[in-house]
């Protein structure tokens, strides 16, 4: 019979805030050390120049480094870590692997004019970038990782293409890492898979506080924002993170205009990073769920309609104001706290006869946030901007499961759960998920601190 062994988790980023997702499985009995996620701080500049701090741990220890998906709070600090040292493999999915690349690429631009702002030195160059793919191994649901006496598995979270939750077996015991859990059912993914055995379980909590709208609700209300908007001749703006976001709502656009349900209006993709992104869905479509393989394989393919215009170039970008106001605008970033959004809601949140759509979170501190609390009067550029356009929340876009949701995930393990681990999200979503996961589920269950170690025993 096995001997009950000792491992510590350390919450080095993601506890206490939705960003830096960065956590260490470590295995003190056979010296190994393996990261899971290592993303970018977000929100406020103040929680933004964090980025910069030395890593808390040596790099150059770490055995491997696990990515749940592509997004930049779970990615964004990869190439810092490989110039400070590491040398380890990088696992992910393919997807993870190729939408990273992009994503890396594009925020090196923004961090390093940030950089440049605030006399900060470059958070990364090109070079660890081209580093960190090399050190990138890619595998496929479900193929197990054999590393010393501790077997890895990915499976589906249905978040974003190519997401996964990290399953670490050890002992006989299983250690899940939720990553960011999907909203599920989604227009184009597979739903999240079910974990019915975790021992452990570390997880995220975004939508811990709240529930969303239903699927067929929320369409509806894209559906009405689009018609109410052009109906009175204005433009909706939407600020889409170019991961997902942008493609659920490409996808539901492009179904709406094929079955008559909006006017042909045209819509205009004014982002390079979203551009790339969808080229990466396009490849590998494979992933998509039966529904969205049906519609793509019944009709011209996936993201392809007349109305669809793509501007990649700044000269592109800058030619739509010149457009019929009549026209959706998706632009990153989601959270309109950099990129091209903010520059079409310079030209519109003036405009009563305009509308923007916020189709998800928006940080504590972004101007997403502001916009979405109300204020009549923003900062852009400098500038202080009136908004008498109208602000409109979907928050059934989301790519995140809610909490009546994220309480069911964790029910299909209750019966083997030692302890849940409750990060990414805000403090007071956090504490209302775990308080949950205990008067339900009867789980014991905490919100760690940033920084915190917690041993745990398999």
């Amino acid at each position: 019979m096995a001997t009950n062994k000792k491992l510590n988790i350390y919450f080095y980023g993601g506890a206490g805030k939705v960003t830096g997702a960065n956590f260490m499985l470590e295995d003190l009995e056979s010296d190994k050390r393996f990261l899971v996620d290592c993303g970018l701080i977000q929100g406020t500049r103040a929680s933004e120049r964090e980025n910069y701090d030395p890593f808390t741990y040596d790099p150059s220890k770490i055995e491997a480094l696990f990515i749940t998906h592509a997004h930049l709070d779970h990615i964004g600090r990869i190439p810092k870590l490989v110039h400070d040292g590491f040398t380890g493999t990088i696992y992910s999915t393919p997807p993870t692997k190729e939408i990273s690349q992009v994503s890396l690429l594009d925020s090196m631009n923004v961090l390093a004019h940030d950089a440049t702002e605030q006399n900060l030195p470059t958070l990364y160059d090109e070079a660890d970038v081209n580093r960190a793919m090399s050190q990138w191994q890619t595998v496929e649901y479900h193929q197990p990782i054999k590393i010393g006496e501790t077997t890895i598995v990915l499976r589906d979270t249905g978040h974003i293409l190519g997401s996964a939750m990290i399953e670490f077996m050890i002992n006989g015991k299983k250690i899940v890492f939720t990553g960011d859990l999907g909203n599920s059912p989604a227009p184009l993914l597979r739903d999240t898979e079910e974990v019915t055995d975790a021992t452990f379980m570390v997880m995220e909590s975004v939508y811990g506080d709240r529930n969303h709208e239903d699927r067929d609700l929320r369409r509806h209300n894209l559906e009405d924002i689009i018609e109410e908007t052009m109906r009175r001749g204005g433009t909706l703006m939407i600020p889409a993170f170019s991961v997902e976001r942008t493609q659920e709502l490409l996808f539901e656009i492009e179904n709406m205009m094929e079955n008559s349900r909006i006017p042909l209006v045209p819509v205009f993709l004014d982002s390079p990073l979203a551009i790339a992104v969808t080229s990466v869905y396009k490849k590998y479509s494979n992933y998509f769920n039966k529904e969205a393989t049906h519609i793509r394989l019944a009709g011209d393919g996936i993201f392809k309609f007349p109305q669809l215009h793509l501007t990649p170039t700044a000269e592109q970008s800058k030619a739509i104001l010149h457009s019929p106001a009549r026209k959706i605008i998706i632009a990153g970033s989601g959270m309109s706290n950099g990129g091209r959004i903010i520059h079409h809601e310079k030209n519109y949140l003036p405009d009563a006869k305009s509308n923007l759509l916020l189709a998800g979170y928006q940080e504590v501190g972004s101007l997403g946030r502001q916009l979405q609390e109300g204020a009549r009067l923003v900062k852009i550029h400098g500038e202080e901007i009136p908004v008498r356009a109208k602000v409109v929340s979907i928050q059934g876009y989301s790519a995140h499961k809610d909490s009546d949701h994220l309480l069911k995930f964790v029910e299909s393990s209750a019966d083997h759960l030692k302890k849940v681990f409750v990060c990414m999200g805000e403090p007071r979503a956090s504490l209302f998920l775990t308080q949950r996961i205990r008067d339900y589920l009867g789980v014991d269950a905490m919100v760690p601190s940033a920084g915190q170690k917690v041993e745990i025993e398999v």
